[in-house]
């Protein structure tokens, strides 16, 4: 997975991330800190921005979307427990770095973007990239993707007016989805445990803020 000619530059900046933004903030899955230092984020953002691209803040990547900070990838990635054999569903492929970081930790991913000019770029990255595991769908996200369902894991990188039907329908008994949800003007980044009752436990994990969810089951454009 080559960088380019600033590698160690690169390389230094995201082990500064982890040490400086992620573990005084409580991200301490060892697993989960060493995707964040091994995928290079520099490259899912804008020629423009990758000075930035370390900062503990998110990037406008075009067509109105972004890509969340580190800490945030990292605090929802952590919350799904993955292990090898995991299978993950994506809601908002965006970059694709969420996608990169997830495919480092599980076993296979499918991401869905409803914007077919990011699910392109952010296919053919992560195929140079060489994640193979990872697949890219466009579709409508809100609607989940029930050809690989159910999957033992959901992460959803947009803010929900609700939680769609069709993704505790496609969550996998003993699986975890992590979702904002709308509360007043912000939302909750909720945690959703399907248990051996296929009874979904919620869980309000922290306040956050994202682009909308845009589909037949959220926001509509």
């Amino acid at each position: 997975m080559s960088t380019g000619s600033s590698d160690k530059d690169y390389a230094l900046s995201r082990h500064r991330m982890a040490e400086k933004q992620l573990l005084p903030r409580g991200v301490s899955d060892a697993r989960v800190l060493a995707a964040m230092e091994t995928v290079p984020r520099h490259l899912f953002v804008p020629k423009n921005q990758r000075h930035q691209a370390y900062d503990d803040t998110p990037l406008p990547i075009g067509s109105g979307q972004t890509i969340s900070q580190p800490y945030m990838v990292a605090r929802m990635t952590e919350l799904l427990s993955l292990t090898k054999d995991s299978r993950v569903l994506e809601v908002g492929t965006g970059s694709g770095y969420q996608a990169a970081v997830l495919g480092q930790l599980a076993g296979e991913v499918w991401s869905i973007e409803r914007l077919p000019e990011l699910a392109g770029r952010a296919r053919t990255l992560l195929h140079r990239l060489g994640y193979d595991n990872v697949h890219v769908v466009v579709g409508d996200g809100t609607l989940g993707f029930p050809e690989a369902a159910p999957y033992d894991a959901i992460v959803v990188t947009a803010g929900a007016p609700r939680i769609p039907e069709a993704m505790r329908e496609q969550l996998a008994i003993g699986g975890r989805m992590v979702i904002p949800v709308a509360a007043g003007c912000s939302e909750d980044l909720l945690l959703i445990e399907r248990d051996e009752a296929e009874v979904c436990r919620e869980t309000i994990i922290l306040a956050c803020t994202f682009v909308p969810l845009i589909g037949s089951e959220g926001y509509q454009e």
